[in-house]
């Protein structure tokens, strides 16, 4: 393994830089700038078992440091994906971590056992903490029970990797974690974004048509990195991190906190060679300091 490579519950990584679901799209969309296969993988856009429009638009407005945004999950649907998108990004050698969401657990294990039947997929993540939908999503992440409830029969439906994704919102999150690990997740993703709200002054109206919409970017950053902090020492699976992470810096807070590996989600917006370049940074990084990625994580010094 290199210098940069890590692994994630089984899942061998050629660095520890992925994209977070919901940011880059299916991988395609960034043809123009960079070759994805350069990144340790790709979270796919949340794939339904039926096609979403989504949230009617305004779905998207800017805040200081950060970004309000309620999509509505708006996506191709599970099928599309297998037969259009999934062949490209198996060819071109694509790490893909299929992001899935449902509104029920059955429909968690359909969509599974349709990507089950594909070659080319790594790993499953579970988006149980959606917070810009109206059924399920957010749900599912506040409580153990329901958490453990989906990992357990997302775990029975596929022979891949079965990664959870966390929700901040939820009261007790290391609760969920364990609930999740004990369920069989072999590793968790932190954190989705938090619920927040835009008002324009000018208009007096509320700038997102959903009214309130996930919350990212670098303001997240410092929320995050306490979170994935927390729950490093909480599980004994890895945690893979998210949150405000744009640059190469931002990911080595998160590698030093614990993490295993990093998602770089909002920034991808502002720059779409943003992956690209926080694995650049990791690999000079390493270098310089003599040392690989593996060693770096979770070695952070008291001051």
């Amino acid at each position: 393994m290199s210098a940069l490579g890590v692994e994630v519950g089984g899942l061998a990584l050629k660095n520890p830089v992925l994209t977070a679901s919901g940011t880059f799209g299916y991988g395609l969309e960034y043809d123009d700038f960079f070759d994805v296969a350069e990144l340790g993988g790709i979270c796919t856009k949340g794939l339904s078992l039926e096609p979403r429009l989504g949230n009617p638009p305004v779905r998207v407005c800017e805040t200081p440091s950060g970004m309000l945004n309620a999509i509505g999950l708006a996506n191709v649907g599970v099928e599309r994906f297998c037969v259009d998108k999934l062949p490209v990004l198996r060819a071109r050698g694509v790490t893909v971590i299929a992001n899935i969401f449902a509104s029920s657990v059955e429909g968690f294990v359909a969509i599974t056992e349709r990507l089950e039947a594909e070659a080319g997929v790594h790993a499953v993540e579970l988006n149980v903490s959606c917070p810009n939908v109206t059924h399920g999503g957010i749900e599912f992440g506040r409580d153990p029970k329901l958490a453990a409830q989906v990992t357990a029969a997302v775990r029975r439906a596929t022979r891949r990797p079965v990664w959870v994704k966390m929700s901040p919102e939820a009261g007790d999150l290391a609760a969920v974690a364990r609930a999740c690990e004990d369920a069989g997740a072999d590793a968790l993703t932190a954190i989705n974004t938090i619920r927040g709200m835009a008002i324009d002054p000018e208009t007096r109206s509320v700038r997102l048509a959903n009214r309130t919409g996930g919350f990212s970017g670098p303001a997240l950053r410092p929320v995050a990195l306490r979170i994935v902090w927390d729950l490093v020492s909480a599980v004994k699976i890895p945690v893979v991190a998210i949150g405000g992470i744009g640059t190469a810096r931002d990911a080595l807070e998160f590698l030093l906190a614990g993490a295993s590996a990093v998602q770089v989600g909002t920034a991808s917006f502002v720059d779409p060679l943003a992956a690209k370049k926080v694995v650049e940074g990791l690999a000079r990084y390493c270098e310089a300091q003599g040392v690989s990625v593996r060693e770096l994580i979770g070695g952070v010094r008291s001051p």
